[in-house]
């Protein structure tokens, strides 16, 4: 294909066929076009942005770019969950392993950090041994043995998506609806899943920073997915605060782990094991369980152990170590609260760019990531703290690194001296 002119018919806001784009889409996940075009592709795809056919055909491309995963054979029904992403957001650690509790057969290809969002991979790297490569042949036989099969995308599922998605991360144009809706959907139908339930994230420290935003992003995700045979489903969740207590790659890690092994919880880490508990139940509805029923299965799973019981086999069976012990920050820096009061804000943008000044993601497409480094946020909206109360923490690489990061997070909480409402996890439907 002539790329200039691929480029130039999306510049000048025209449409592409679908043998445009699933040439593309050949071609890209074949490293066959140098990543300035495919750039200068996704920035007038940005500006112009695809109509919901070309979405879909992009889907379909990526999709085709590489071979789809066959889940004939593996207990049905075949359940994928997937969140687009906020400051926090660790759900897939918990709701997957309470999902294949529950007895839903789970194969999914989570992706890296994203902008201002962390990725479930990086996330699992942090757990020593844990392989994030595992083929399909591995990903359908480890579904098979524990009920999850988890993984980065290989060179052979959806490999244009892959590289999209790279690129989408270093070249602000992460934003882009009809982009992000053909990303996520791509993997979904190249993991052979039946069944599609989207979190989709609607504040501040989302994609979609509001609610009418978030709401035709799910919209469209419904659109796109059903067109190409998927039974999708979506919710809209709150991420105008960060979800839970931990912000990085480890400590979001521990905080999730916290929650499927029962531990005593702090309120921001409550708020997020509601959200949990509210998407397990969802899903189990999608498949055909009364609500009744399927929020006490949820709720089962995690006061039984048994969501606990099922996160280790499949971790270990996965790689990870016995031990399962978590990569420490060399420092960690507790700040006190100096007032009493209630919080009234944290500013999500402002921790997640701290946790990436830290290390704990990635500005630039090559950047390694400390997985060690993070912020938990030890209060939510609506709590009250006395003075001297813990407020904070920081895990950093140096001592004045966390000091840094500490002064920088305590300016991104605001408090009131009057009580102040808690923030819902879950936007009216």
């Amino acid at each position: 294909m002539n790329v200039v002119r691929f480029i130039e018919t999306k510049r000048d806001g025209r449409a592409h066929t679908k043998a445009e784009l699933a040439e593309f889409c050949r071609l890209v996940g074949k490293s066959a076009i140098p990543d300035y075009q495919v750039s200068a592709w996704l920035m007038a795809a940005f500006l112009n942005p695809l109509s919901d056919e070309e979405a879909a055909w992009l889907t379909e491309g990526m999709a085709d770019s590489g071979e789809r995963l066959d889940l004939t054979g593996l207990p049905e029904p075949w359940v994928d969950k997937h969140s687009t992403g906020g400051v926090g957001d660790k759900t897939t650690l918990v709701v997957v392993p309470m999902l294949a509790a529950c007895g839903l057969t789970i194969v999914k290809m989570s992706g890296r950090g994203l902008g201002i969002t962390g990725g479930t991979i990086d996330k699992l790297e942090s757990v020593p041994g844990f392989r994030t490569d595992l083929s399909p042949a591995e990903l359908k036989a480890q579904a098979m043995a524990v009920g999850i099969g988890l993984g980065g995308q290989t060179a052979n599922l959806a490999p244009a998506d892959k590289h999209l998605y790279a690129l989408r991360d270093v070249t602000g144009t992460t934003a882009s609806m009809p982009l992000m809706a053909s990303s996520i959907l791509s993997k979904k139908v190249a993991g052979g899943a039946k069944y599609v339930v989207l979190d989709v994230k609607a504040g501040r420290g989302a994609f979609m920073t509001t609610e009418d935003g978030a709401r035709e992003l799910a919209k469209l995700l419904v659109r796109i997915g059903e067109g190409a045979g998927l039974h999708t489903t979506a919710l809209i969740s709150d991420m105008d605060v960060p979800l839970g207590s931990a912000v990085g790659n480890a400590v979001e890690v521990r905080e999730a782990w916290d929650v499927l092994t029962g531990k005593d919880l702090i309120g921001p880490v409550k708020r997020f094991r509601e959200l949990c508990v509210t998407l397990t139940a969802h899903v189990l509805t999608v498949v055909g369980e009364d609500p009744e029923t399927a929020q006490k299965r949820a709720e089962a799973c995690l006061t039984s152990g048994a969501a606990w019981e099922k996160a280790e086999r499949w971790l270990i069976a996965q790689g990870a170590e016995r031990h399962l012990l978590l990569p420490v920050a060399p420092d960690i820096f507790s700040v006190n609260a100096a007032d009493a009061g209630w919080v009234a804000d944290i500013h999500p943008v402002q921790i997640s760019q701290l946790v990436l000044d830290l290390g704990g993601g990635r500005k630039t497409k090559s950047d390694q990531i400390d997985h060690r480094v993070g912020i938990e946020l030890l209060a939510s909206v609506g709590d009250q703290v006395a003075k001297g109360q813990p407020l904070l923490r920081v895990h950093a690489a140096t001592p004045d690194a966390a000091e840094n990061a500490a002064a920088g997070a305590l300016a991104a909480i605001s408090f009131s001296s009057e009580p102040v409402a808690p923030r819902a996890v879950i936007r009216p439907s």
